[in-house]
């Protein structure tokens, strides 16, 4: 067995594609992976993976500064009671206990930084929560021996805020070899998606049933993602009055009740569909049949400024066009592959971008084409070897030791 490492963070392990990413490439590595979460009462049940997943369940509160405080507690003491030899926070609501445990038991800390959480809009706006995230943020970077985030932009911030060095472990796609590009061929052709299982050496073919079907009638924008303040969902809603098409919002969040009373009010219903949380097997069904995507969050803060979000690169390996942030990350790709519109987060620019690619084919289709072709680059495999190569790294040295210095 290779070395052990326990992956810690506060969602629904379900619904966490980065984190299935990470954790399989980990384990088909040759290590043991682990992947903590939590459990909640609609939590649908776990699909099998390479690597041991565990719930904390039977938790008190479900939200707040409780929340956290018992997560918190349940966490630190799972992580001093499992034997491992690494432990990997991933954000800063599990850095705390991560960094506690593995200094009480002489091991290996790794911070994964998903986001710049200390300005996100719901801790921006308050300055007490904010300075004790911060005193966090600070106290994880001190002490813990690696760290990575998943863009450049972010890497830099944390760079230039505590002069140590952290590593871009980019949030890309599964590319669609095997299995996965038959079953994307199969949906965006309008046939039924198959899947491939190995029995007695031979394949065999068996048709799934599509949730979306619906939908194929249906000329629609998605946006995948949580339902959350400052992802421009409001002015998107507003705008769809005037777009010449319908709208599918996957996920859930904060503002999901509402914009349902949004768009209820709005006389909307007949054209934005609510989809709930969707699974990441089933978003390979959905998002090709979509004819745009919708990246384009608001300017709240330097976390959503310099973010590189995992939709962007979903929308391309879907081949599906999209409306993008004309933010730092975005800007820099779309110089490489004209994937998207840039587009800003008022409703007159939601309008205007969508308008243009709904009605000029030619544009449509160029930038159908550069979604080909960044396909081919913007893939999870291309960054694996960064990712193993940190934790190669490390364990070359003593827990005592960091590779965090520059």
């Amino acid at each position: 067995m290779g070395r052990r490492i326990i992956f810690t963070v506060t969602n629904d392990l379900a619904f966490d594609q980065r984190m299935q990413r990470i954790c399989s490439s980990m384990a088909a590595a040759g290590y043991a992976v682990t992947l903590v979460g939590r459990l909640h009462k609609t939590s649908p049940p776990l699909s099998a993976q390479p690597y041991q997943q565990v719930r904390l369940n039977h938790l008190l509160f479900r939200k707040g500064k409780l929340f956290y405080l018992e997560f918190n507690v349940r966490l630190l003491i799972y992580l001093l009671l499992t034997p491992t030899d690494a432990i990997c926070s991933i954000d800063l609501d599990t850095a705390l206990p991560g960094l506690w445990a593995a200094k009480v038991r002489q091991k290996f800390h790794i911070f994964d930084a998903h986001e710049l959480f200390t300005h996100v809009p719901e801790v921006a706006r308050r300055p007490t929560v904010q300075a004790i995230w911060s005193w966090v943020q600070a106290h994880t970077f001190k002490h813990t021996d690696a760290a990575y985030t998943v863009g450049p932009a972010i890497a830099q911030y944390f760079e230039d805020l505590y002069g140590k060095r952290v590593w871009v472990v980019r949030n890309m796609p599964e590319g669609r070899p095997g299995r996965d590009l038959e079953a994307h061929d199969a949906v965006t052709a309008g046939a039924d998606q198959a899947v491939y299982t190995e029995a007695g050496g031979e394949s065999q073919n068996k048709p799934i049933d599509n949730p979306f079907e619906w939908l194929r009638t249906k000329q629609f924008m998605l946006y995948q993602g949580a339902l959350n303040e400052g992802r421009g969902l409001e002015v998107l809603i507003e705008a769809m009055k005037s777009i010449p098409c319908e709208l599918v919002l996957a996920g859930e969040g904060d503002l999901s009740k509402a914009l349902r009373e949004q768009v209820a009010q709005a006389n909307l219903t007949h054209k934005v569909h609510f989809l709930g949380m969707i699974p990441p097997q089933q978003l390979l069904m959905l998002t090709p049949m979509a004819y745009l995507g919708f990246n384009v969050s608001e300017n709240v803060g330097l976390s959503y400024y310099l973010s590189l979000n995992n939709k962007f690169f979903d929308y391309t390996l879907a081949h599906l066009p999209s409306l993008v942030n004309p933010y730092p990350e975005y800007t820099k790709l779309l110089a490489e592959f004209q994937v998207g519109h840039p587009t800003e987060p008022t409703v007159e620019a939601i309008v205007s971008g969508a308008g243009a690619l709904l009605g000029d084919a030619q544009l449509y289709g160029a930038m159908k084409a550069a979604c080909e072709a960044a396909a081919a680059h913007w893939q999870w495999k291309n960054e694996v070897p960064q990712l193993l190569n940190i934790y190669q790294n490390l364990f070359e040295l003593e827990p005592s030791q960091s590779i965090t210095t520059p």
